[in-house]
């Protein structure tokens, strides 16, 4: 039995769902049901339950039922090893949202953090290793924040500062303004520079602690080099002062670039297929989807050995592209995390392995059949 789970969920106008309610015990939960019966938005609800914008990462006003006046919320009760905590989230005014944790205003979204966990993998995130480095920034940068939940806010500040920085390039700005506005950037770049260097040491690390272990291929991660042409400082104030003299002294090729040609913004997470020594983007696409498992499975382990919270993993048409013996090995794999997993697919017979471990509610229409 999971030592925490989630045991309620209601939604109000929350994309095709005018209300919903989900009541569950500690088991697995899949979610069955046709293309757009609102399997998907039912993982989106419970993933906005953590940092940052959820599975699909859209703007928080996107996320209301198109035929309610009505804001959004989303509402849960997780079971702890020190009781139930009922979590919160909904529409904001100006686009925001709000978290209510025990029913009082929550002064951080990390807050929610003290709770709960959360991963997930999309259909979405398929060709992770064959597209965008951008891509891999925001999948490195997920599992990153449930490891480190302020990480999510020090990548939105660093943005934010960057986007600042880019309008008074254009504008040919004060040079005080530039100093200001530099010292912020290098100030959030160092912080996660060195968080998502830390995350992926200690994969590398989980990962080559089971990679006898034949179910799923096991991935080995690296970060490209921050600098082009010269060492990285190991330290942070270190790093903050050398970012602060490179843009300094790029202001005018950042200038006609239209945007900061170097920093945290410009790395990408390298991937390779260990057992086979070859990059993740050669393999076959099913070999690139049990990679993809295989980094999702280490990396919960990782949240649990250093936060000692097991994540709950939102898992969205899982099994369609595994076959029965992955599927099996999955399941199996899920069950010694020890933590309640959510899964959708169209077609039940997929998790017939899971017998009695996995209670079954069907999804139509924004319905919910438990």
């Amino acid at each position: 039995m999971p030592a925490r789970y989630l045991s309620r969920l209601r939604l109000s106008a929350f994309r095709n769902y005018a209300f919903a309610a989900l009541d569950c015990d500690e088991r697995h939960v899949v979610l069955i049901g046709p293309n757009g019966a609102g399997k998907t938005n039912l993982l989106e609800a419970i993933s906005l339950l953590s940092p940052g914008r959820g599975l699909r990462g859209v703007p928080f006003a996107n996320l209301g039922n198109q035929a309610s006046d009505q804001p959004w919320a989303v509402a849960a009760t997780i079971d702890t090893p020190d009781g139930p905590a009922d979590i919160g989230t909904g529409a904001a005014d100006e686009g925001g949202r709000r978290v209510r944790i025990n029913g009082a205003n929550a002064r951080t979204i990390e807050e929610m953090s003290d709770y709960l966990r959360l991963l997930w993998l999309t259909p979405a995130m398929d060709g992770l290793f064959t597209g965008s480095a951008s891509d891999r920034r925001r999948f490195l940068d997920r599992l990153v924040t449930t490891l480190v939940p302020s990480h999510s806010a020090a990548v939105a500040d660093y943005d934010r500062a960057m986007r600042q920085r880019n309008r008074l390039l254009e504008e040919n700005g004060d040079p005080l303004w530039f100093d200001a506005l530099e010292a912020e950037m290098a100030a959030h770049a160092a912080a996660l520079h060195f968080a998502r260097l830390d995350a992926v040491t200690h994969l590398r690390s989980q990962i080559a602690e089971s990679l006898d272990d034949a179910a799923f291929p096991k991935a080995h991660l690296a970060l490209t080099p921050l600098f082009e042409d010269h060492h990285v400082p190991a330290s942070s104030p270190a790093l903050e002062a050398e970012l602060r003299a490179l843009w300094a002294t790029a202001r005018s090729a950042d200038r006609a670039a239209g945007r900061a040609l170097e920093g945290p913004h410009r790395i990408d997470l390298d991937v390779s297929y260990a057992q086979k020594q070859m990059p993740a983007a050669l393999g076959s696409t099913g070999e690139q989807k049990a990679l993809l498992v295989g980094l999702i499975l280490a990396h919960a382990r990782l949240v649990k050995a250093r936060t000692g919270i097991v994540p709950f993993l939102l898992l969205d048409e899982i099994a369609a592209h595994l076959d029965p013996d992955r599927r099996a090995a999955l399941f199996v794999a899920l069950d010694a995390l020890d933590t309640q997993c959510l899964m959708t697919g169209t077609d039940p017979m997929l998790f017939d392995a899971l017998e009695a471990r996995a209670q079954r509610v069907t999804v139509r229409d924004g319905r919910l059949n438990a």
